[in-house]
C-alpha cells in the first residue's frame, strides 16, 4: 500500500492525457489539480517552447524540477508532469517519495496521431516526429516504469475508461 495522501503524480509521454485526465481525477478526488509545464508557462509568463528556444532544455528542465520540489510539500495535488520530468533521478525519487506515480502508457505511433500537428511541442519539431517518439520512449519508458507505483495502458480506450483504471488502482494501492 502507498499513501495517497499528499500527491498523485501522472507522468508519461506529450500526448498520453495526463493534463486531460488529471483534470477530471482532481476534479472527482476534490484535489486540486496542476500541469507543470502550463504552471511554468504561468510563472514566466511564455510559452515552453519559448523557454526551450532561449534556455535549452536543461534550462527548462531546472525549471521543472524546481518546481516539482515545491509542490510535493504541498498536499492533495494531481499534477500531470512535463513527459521528461522523469529523466532526473531526484525527480524520480522525489515523485515517488511524494504520493503516487501513475504512468499512463501510451504506444508511439498512438502518440504521433495524437500530437502530428500541435506546433507547442519543442521536442517534435524536428524532420521525423514519429521517430522522435519512439526514440523518447526507448528511453523514457524504463524510467516512468521505475518511478511508477502503477501502470496504466491508455489505449485503446476512452479518456472516461481511463479514468476508470486510474480510480480503480488508487483505490486498490493507496491507505485510506
Amino acid at each position: 500500500m502507498v499513501s495517497c495522501a499528499k500527491n498523485i503524480y501522472l507522468v508519461g509521454l506529450m500526448g498520453a492525457g495526463k493534463t486531460t485526465v488529471g483534470r477530471q481525477l482532481a476534479k472527482r478526488m476534490g484535489r486540486r489539480f496542476i500541469d507543470t509545464d502550463h504552471e511554468i508557462e504561468a510563472r514566466t509568463g511564455v510559452r515552453v517552447g519559448v523557454i526551450f528556444e532561449l534556455e535549452g532544455e536543461a534550462g527548462f528542465r531546472q525549471r521543472e524540477s524546481k518546481l516539482l520540489a515545491e509542490l510535493a510539500h504541498e498536499p492533495d495535488l494531481v499534477l500531470a508532469t512535463g513527459g521528461g520530468a522523469i529523466l532526473k533521478p531526484e525527480n524520480r525519487a522525489l515523485m515517488k517519495d511524494a504520493g503516487l506515480v501513475v504512468y499512463i502508457n501510451v504506444a508511439p505511433n498512438v502518440l504521433f496521431e495524437r500530437v502530428r500537428h500541435d506546433r507547442g511541442r519543442p521536442l517534435l519539431q524536428v524532420p521525423d516526429p514519429l521517430a522522435k517518439l519512439q526514440e523518447l520512449f526507448a528511453v523514457r519508458d524504463p524510467l516512468y516504469r521505475e518511478a511508477a507505483h502503477v501502470v496504466v495502458d491508455a489505449a485503446p480506450g476512452t479518456v472516461a475508461q481511463l479514468l476508470a483504471k486510474i480510480e480503480t488502482e488508487i483505490k486498490t494501492r493507496c491507505e485510506p
